[in-house]
């Protein structure tokens, strides 16, 4: 039996996560009246709510509009009978009852569901907060160190940049100093033909 579809058909009543009879009725491949009948002629099996519980007419209800929006149409589309609620103590004791080898197979696929949900339920989401959290501080650590290696580097060119445009700027006057004209030194004759 596909364990989704097992999952999908766990519900929350009461505080307990619970299967109801007429699900199990159809995995174990009984009619709902037999799954019953079955129960009840063993209930000392089932004493107490973490077992076995019937749902009151408000849980029947609650669960009818959440599953369908309006009543369905046609016999015995809808909940007649307050149903059964099966705890997972409940459906391995169901086991016991119905003692056929799908039942068995069945109830070994319910019992991979049940802890399925128990280890979902205990993974704490604030261990994965915690868990991105660190992440994050991690990945800014690395990038502020990558920023502070680029403005060092940065400043290194900075400074190098600056060291070459001295030297030009040197070379420049060097350069305009001797390719200034010099002036002669002496007397200027100049000839006067005026």
């Amino acid at each position: 039996m596909n364990l989704q579809l097992i999952q999908r058909k766990i519900y929350e009543f009461r505080g307990y996560k619970v299967m109801l009879d007429f699900d199990l009725a159809e995995m174990y491949g009984v009619d709902n009246k037999r799954l019953k009948e079955a129960v009840r002629r063993n209930m000392e099996r089932f004493t107490g709510e973490d077992f076995m519980f019937a749902l009151t007419v408000d849980e029947v209800a609650a669960y009818s509009r959440s599953q369908f929006a309006t009543l369905n149409k046609g016999r015995g589309g809808n909940i007649k009978y307050a149903p059964f609620a099966f705890t997972e103590l409940g459906v391995a004791m169901l086991s016991t009852v119905l003692n056929s080898p799908t039942a068995i197979e069945v109830n070994r696929g319910i019992m991979r569901a049940f802890v399925v949900i128990r280890q979902l339920l205990s993974k704490s989401p604030i261990d994965e907060v915690s868990a991105l959290q660190s992440e994050i501080k991690k990945l800014k650590a690395y990038i502020e160190d990558v920023f502070t290696d680029y403005n060092e580097i940065n400043e290194d060119t900075r400074m190098q940049l600056e060291l070459i445009n001295q030297s030009l700027a040197e070379l420049q006057v060097h350069k305009r100093i001797a390719e200034k004209p010099r002036r002669r030194i002496g007397f200027n004759v100049y000839s006067k033909e005026e």
